[in-house]
């Protein structure tokens, strides 16, 4: 069964926007194309994939824009040819190497978990709150980026219950932002 990984960046304060300031550089864009393509195919909601699509598709050019600098074309290449899988209850159609998910979201993603192939990774807010809710989630990614956002959605806002997560892996960036790796703690621990 392939895993599900939550990875997002959080501010201190746990703001999971992503205009609450925390861009990557160029050594946390490395670590996030390295956690891109470690994953088969990504679940992301509307909002989320219709902002990563105007980020990081590619152009019909075949250029990429000018804004964009040398070290983040890896991860917008990895992120362009990965599958997507969509969930939304208003749109009606897709593209961008993309599905939209039918039906019930646990029966989905459980069938998704179950094809072949190394991980899945999910993105945003809404959508992966209502994952953990689900039990969904197999792995937490949190990168904590050293700013106070003060406003803006919260990471996992909303939880009806809490989870217990156990740390199984750490690193630090020159920016003093932290990757914290979590897997939740089973239930009989």
């Amino acid at each position: 069964m392939r895993p599900l990984r939550y990875a997002i960046n959080v501010t201190l304060d746990g703001c999971a926007h992503h205009e609450a300031g925390v861009a990557p550089d160029e050594e946390l864009m490395g670590f996030w194309t390295a956690e891109m393509q470690r994953a088969d195919a990504v679940i992301y909601g509307r909002k989320t994939y219709e902002m990563m699509e105007s980020a990081w598709r590619r152009p019909e050019s075949g250029v990429w824009p000018d804004w964009m600098n040398e070290w983040e074309i890896p991860f917008a290449e990895a992120l362009d040819r990965m599958p997507k899988h969509v969930v939304s209850s208003t749109l009606e159609s897709v593209d961008w190497n993309a599905e939209i998910l039918q039906g019930d979201l646990g029966v989905a993603v459980k069938q998704l978990k179950q094809q072949p192939g190394e991980r899945l990774s999910v993105g945003g807010v809404t959508l992966s709150l209502a994952l953990a809710e689900l039990g969904l989630i197999d792995e937490y990614i949190f990168v904590v980026h050293p700013i106070i956002a003060g406003h803006g959605p919260r990471l996992l806002e909303g939880l009806s219950e809490r989870l217990s997560l156990e740390l199984v892996d750490r690193r630090e960036f020159g920016s003093g932002a932290v990757a914290n790796r979590y897997r939740p703690v089973p239930l009989d621990r």
